[in-house]
């Protein structure tokens, strides 16, 4: 594509892949989930090369930088040459993950499921609150 062409900040992130579809990707810029140099903006705002995006996908948020623009959602190893991640931002998403882990293993876990009458039991307990 070339840079006189204008694309949509909901597109490109669809083709960049960090949205499965462009809904999903209109809906997380509409929700604030999405800022672009530092700002909350729109689904049709064109973002640029050299842009700063900010955005959180599931549990983690990344901070990427535009390096091309596409309105074509392509191969992975193709989508990911459309940005470059910041090495601070991939730190953080590291330290993040090792937290979610290490307090996965801290949660209390039951040694075994309930069975159907211990599950009506449990069922009739939270009815009663």
């Amino acid at each position: 594509m070339s840079n006189s062409e204008k694309i949509r900040l909901d597109k490109w992130l669809w083709a960049a892949r960090f949205y499965k579809t462009r809904g999903i990707a209109r809906e997380a810029v509409d929700g604030g989930k999405v800022h672009l140099n530092g700002q909350r903006c729109k689904p049709g705002k064109e973002p640029r090369e050299g842009d700063v995006i900010k955005l959180r996908t599931g549990w983690d948020e990344r901070v990427v930088v535009v390096k091309a623009l596409s309105d074509k959602r392509q191969k992975a190893e193709l989508a990911q040459q459309l940005y470059e991640e910041t090495p601070e931002s991939i730190q953080a998403r590291e330290e993040a993950a090792e937290n979610r882990k290490a307090l996965r293993g801290a949660m209390p876990r039951p040694d075994h499921r309930p069975d159907k009458k211990q599950r009506r039991e449990l069922m009739k307990h939270k009815a009663d609150y």
